[in-house]
Parts: C-alpha cells; structure tokens; sequence
C-alpha cells in the first residue's frame, strides 16, 4: 500500500519523527527501471519528473515513501504502460511498506509496545523486502530477474547503513522483551522472528533465553513460540531443534498439523485477505485456500542443504495426504520428480523425511497411472 492515503496498513498516521528512509523502496525502482532498460533520463520523462528526482528515488535521498497516494498510483499505471511486470510492481508496493516499517522500526521516540509490527501477521513477500537490506538476500521476485548490464559499482542490494542496522536489531529486542501481555504477543512473534536476521554471535543465545522465560499461555502460543523458535534455529543451520519440532508437536497431533498448514499457506499468499491476529492458525482444519501456491513453494524448496528442509518435506507430506488433487497439476508434478531424486539420494535426510519423500513419490505414480 502506497503511503500518503492517511492511514497505511502499518497503522502509523502524519510524519514520522524520524526522517523518512526509502533505501529499499528505490532499490526496488531502480530494479524495475533497470528490467524495463531504461536510462533515469527516459524514464523520468514518462513519469513526467527531472532525472535528479528519479535519482533521488533510487539513492534513498528522496524517498518514495513521501510520495502522495494518488501520484504513486499514477506513476504505477506508466510504470505498467512501459513494461513492468505486475510481480514487480506488487514487490515495489511490498518495498515502500517495508521502508515505512523500517522507519517506524528506528524511531526511538515510539515505544516499543506501540510498534507497527504487531499491527497484523505479515506474510512472506513483505518479510523477505524488509530483510532485504539486513541480509543482502534479494526477495523470490527479485533473487529470479536476469542481471542486467551495469556501467561502474553498483551495490547488491539496498544498502542501511552499520548504525541503522544496529538500532534496528536492538528494537527487536527490546520489542521483544517489553512486549509480554497476551494482546501483545503477534508484536512479540514477529520481533523475535525478525531478531533471528542479526548476525550477532549472541543471537541464538538471546532467542533460547527468550523462550525459556516465555510463560505458557495456551495451545496456539505455545505451538506458536515451538515454531518461531525451530524456525529460527533452522535459519541459523540448527536442524536438529526443527526435527525435534516435527516430531513432538507436528506428528500424531491433526490439530498441529493443520496449524502448520494454515500457517504455511497464509505465509506464502494463500488467503484472500490480511489477518490481524493469530487466531486463523487454530482452525482444527485446514482453511479452504486452494493449495497450488502452497505445494509449489515447498516443491522449490526441497534441497538437501535448505535450513527448512525437513519441515518442507512433512508440510509437503501433510498436504497431498489431504489434497491429493493437486498431484494434477503437472508443473508441479514436473518439479517434484526433478527433485525427488536429488533428495534421496542425500545422507542428510532423517529416517523419516526419507519415509515421508518415498510416500510423496508413490502418490505421484498413482496420480499418473
């Protein structure tokens, strides 16, 4: 959602004590102008602006998150008129948001208890964006564009600078640690979720005293905190606390599993609409999103040396025992057999991943019989 329509989705309204940043949001720019090849100049005259705003734009010096509503919406339809794509398009709406998040993030005059961040539960193509700076990892949409041909250094991704990326990481935590009442606990999640980018050595430290001190609250907390936690020993190349996850609260519990389905789903674009809370997550079923986004995303995301991979092959396990209708879709048929092999033939596999890989291959026979 672009800004200056009053409210945004962050919830934040008016300036920002803090000076805005668009560090992300004109690395996006500068990628789609880069895609569509063109020069700042030719495209500054379709937007109908100088070429030091366009420059300004793509060096974070003049940020797109000042930019009104109704300008930002008229500059999208040129955008469109001169060849970008609708993925990217939504990845430069998705980066704008991110900047404003970032901003409100850094302020040190909002208490943490009124972040932005537990606004409502963020999904993946927002998470990626706002990590983007802070891991040098580009977004899916991004990470799959052709490199075009750059004249002198250019950076390889949005670049915060050292102090920023401290204070950010710093917030995090103090978000994390004053944010303890029950209403509190989406901001909770999320900030600890987002704690789990910083590379500092104390890191996984810090997030296992974190869940140590975390009191139980009930079965959708406490499945939540297991989750936050196995997910973010995963990214750090910890599996094992993500088998342990898998098989004492996934397996042999229908309601764990439909939870990290609903989970999965909402997290890559599955539902229709934005949820405030948690609470979606603890339907005893799984919700009626179709599941094509779902298994072609965890298809993907079989590698043997992926931080997930285990809970990739139980989701994708989980899902065609209940939908096994997907299995007609033949793209993804076609990505499942190119990598089912790759995947057994790895040592790294657990006994069960190795199980749950041969019943996904012998649903994909009888699906092509």
């Amino acid at each position: 959602m672009p800004p200056g329509s009053g409210e945004t989705r962050t919830g934040s309204r008016g300036r920002p004590s803090r000076p805005r940043i668009g560090v992300i949001s004109g690395y996006a720019f500068r990628v789609i102008r880069e895609q569509i090849g063109h020069t700042q100049e030719v495209v500054a005259e379709q937007l109908k602006v100088s070429p030091d705003t366009i420059a300004g734009w793509e060096s974070g010096r003049r940020p797109l998150t000042a930019v009104p509503l109704g300008q930002m919406l008229v500059h999208r339809r040129r955008l469109m008129r001169m060849g970008t794509s609708p993925s990217l398009l939504q990845a430069l709406e998705r980066a704008i948001e991110a900047d404003v998040l970032l901003t409100s993030a850094l302020d040190e005059e909002t208490p943490p208890e009124e972040s932005s961040l537990g606004a409502w539960v963020m999904q993946r193509d927002l998470v990626e964006v706002l990590a983007w700076p802070l891991t040098r990892v580009p977004p899916q949409t991004i990470r799959d564009l052709p490199t075009p041909p750059r004249r002198g250094p250019v950076p390889s991704a949005p670049e915060l600078p050292a102090t920023d990326r401290r204070r950010f990481f710093a917030r995090m935590r103090d978000t994390a640690e004053q944010a303890r009442g029950e209403e509190q606990f989406l901001l909770r999640r999320q900030a600890l979720y987002l704690s789990g980018y910083d590379d500092q050595s104390d890191t996984s430290e810090w997030l296992t005293h974190q869940q140590a001190t975390e009191r139980p609250r009930g079965r959708l907390i406490d499945w939540l905190n297991a989750r936050s936690v196995a997910a973010v020993a995963a990214r750090q190349g910890d599996r094992d606390r993500m088998g342990h996850f898998i098989d004492t609260v996934l397996i042999d519990d229908d309601h764990g599993e439909a939870a990290n389905l609903n989970y999965w789903a909402y997290w890559i674009g599955e539902y229709q609409h934005l949820e405030l809370s948690d609470d979606f997550i603890a339907s005893p079923t799984p919700g009626p999103w179709p599941g094509d986004k779902l298994l072609s995303h965890l298809a993907h995301g079989l590698a043997p040396h992926h931080g997930y991979v285990d809970l990739n092959i139980h989701t994708l396990w989980t899902l065609l025992a209940i939908r096994p209708n997907l299995l007609k879709s033949g793209a993804a048929t076609r990505a499942l057999n190119d990598r089912l092999p790759v995947m057994l033939d790895s040592r790294e596999l657990s006994a069960r991943a190795r199980r749950e890989l041969d019943s996904i291959r012998y649903a994909i026979r009888l699906a092509e019989a």
